[in-house]
């Protein structure tokens, strides 16, 4: 269970369509979409990888060219090659070994964002696109080795770059870094310069609802308790420390 950062404006946050369709990327806002069908945007949602329970219940809402950059939708793709779009798939982390034996079909915007194409992008340095490879959280190492051709903007929303970002402030472009769950801390110290839209896709929004989960369960451990120590189950409890009133049967 989710809730909004204390900081974060839900109605600033819900306030547009556009910001829905933000959230329809993010993948710690499944409970927020859930209660708000009609504001899902099924483009967004397609790529969100949590979203998949909810996709296979609505087959007919997927949008295929967002479903094949979703690293969790590979076993729905592999159901349905018909409807696989190859440059999305490029962008597909977890399309690897498809990517692989399909060399041929490569695009090399869309490779660049791959994690998972690192070593393919090393053996073709002439190919990459360094617009593309400034978002790869896995190519900081490559980057750095060539820092003239960082795009600072798309660097922006690299979760693996903060170091770079906090060393270069003046070379933050903030709609994207709005983006970053690994800038939260820097987009808390600078309202101002946020973009909702940005930031609606930013799963860092979110922490964890310990006073929720403790709620949700509070009945689950009071059915527990009734189970375990009602009378009949009493003897099970012998040698914890304790009398139950029983004594074992002699075997």
């Amino acid at each position: 269970m989710y809730k909004l950062r204390d900081w974060v404006d839900f109605d600033k946050l819900t306030s547009k369509p556009l910001y829905w369709n933000g959230l329809s990327e993010n993948p710690a806002a499944i409970h927020m979409l859930e209660a708000n069908l009609d504001y899902i945007d099924w483009f967004g949602l397609s790529m969100n990888p949590a979203a998949i329970r909810l996709l296979e219940a609505n087959l007919d809402k997927i949008h295929w060219p967002g479903l094949t950059r979703n690293p969790a939708a590979i076993r729905l793709l592999e159901r349905y090659p018909e409807k696989i779009r190859w440059p999305g798939l490029f962008m597909n982390p977890a399309a690897i070994h498809l990517l692989e034996a399909n060399l041929d079909k490569i695009e090399w915007y869309e490779l660049s964002t791959n994690p998972a194409a690192i070593r393919l992008l090393e053996q073709h340095l002439d190919k990459i696109n360094w617009y593309g490879l400034s978002t790869n959280p896995a190519a900081i190492r490559l980057l750095e080795q060539h820092p003239d051709k960082i795009h600072w903007p798309s660097l922006s929303m690299n979760p693996a770059a903060i170091h770079l970002l906090e060393q270069h402030p003046e070379k933050i472009s903030w709609p994207w870094l709005s983006r970053n769950p690994a800038a939260i801390h820097l987009l808390e110290q600078h309202p101002d310069k946020i973009s909702w839209y940005g930031l609606s896709t930013n799963p860092a929004i979110f922490v964890y609802d310990y006073a929720a989960m403790r709620s949700t369960k509070a009945g689950l451990h009071e059915e527990l308790m009734q189970n375990r120590f009602h009378p009949r189950n009493l003897p099970r409890c012998a040698g914890w420390g304790f009398e139950t009133g029983f004594q074992e049967e002699d075997e």
